[in-house]
């Protein structure tokens, strides 16, 4: 479980391309894939508060008890992954309380923040890896492709290059990936560069072309750029700009 104390960016998680941003509250299942890139800031660091745990840490038994079955629920969720958007930053004392708070109090407040959590209204990261399963090796296996595509999504990234990352041949590979996140690696990719497109185009007072930001965001073509935008946001980028500047 954990919370954002500061700094925005990208978000892989599973099968999905998301943001991070500053009071989010995220949760991710054991062995979900997910990796974290922090927008270029500044002011430093992006800076998240994490607690780890898991259903056995407390017993065997422990959520297993009738008063705990509820809690069936949130770790099913969890194992998709899931965010809480903290409006009211009732989340940010649970997080920063806990480590400094003695043994039987800290035992206490994580109760709370369990179901603080478990009550709250939730968006699932992730719409396919809650029926995946993923070993300790395939778990690592897909951060190292998640982490080597959020560095260079922005170059020509070839079906040979990131299944070497996998240490797979490329047919396996993708095998691989689609198994995993219901998905091709190309249409993946894309993904990732439409969404760093949505960020250079909410920027507040940017003087970018529609031109320079396809090709910033690793496209070759503006014509491409703007038929895929389209068709995964159902507005074009100039109108998604204006949309984003008036809102």
């Amino acid at each position: 479980m954990s919370y954002i104390l500061s700094g925005t960016g990208t978000l892989l998680v599973g099968d999905t391309v998301s943001r991070f941003n500053p009071g989010d509250v995220l949760i991710f299942g054991g062995n979900l894939p997910h990796v974290f890139r922090s927008d270029p800031n500044p002011e430093g660091l992006s800076h998240m508060l994490t607690i780890f745990f898991n259903r056995e840490s407390f017993g065997a038994s422990f959520f297993e008890t009738e008063e705990l079955k509820e809690f069936d629920l949130f770790f099913k969720q969890a194992a998709s992954g899931f965010r809480i958007i903290d409006t009211q930053s009732r989340f940010k004392n649970y997080f920063t309380s806990i480590a400094s708070a003695p043994n039987l109090e800290r035992f206490m407040r994580f109760m709370q923040l369990l179901y603080a959590i478990y009550s709250a209204p939730k968006e699932l990261l992730s719409n396919f890896t809650k029926n995946t399963k993923y070993t300790d090796t395939e778990g690592q296996r897909m951060s190292n492709v998640f982490d080597y595509c959020l560095s260079n999504f922005k170059e020509r990234i070839s079906l040979e290059e990131i299944a070497d990352v996998a240490v797979m041949s490329p047919t396996a590979f993708c095998r691989f990936f689609k198994e995993r996140t219901n998905k091709t690696f190309n249409q993946f990719l894309l993904e990732l560069r439409i969404e760093h497109a949505c960020q250079l185009l909410r920027t507040p007072d940017s003087a970018e072309s529609i031109a320079s930001i396809a090709y910033a965001c690793g496209f070759n073509s503006v014509s491409n750029f703007n038929r895929y935008f389209k068709k995964q946001k159902g507005v074009s980028p100039r109108t998604y700009k204006s949309a984003e500047t008036t809102g």
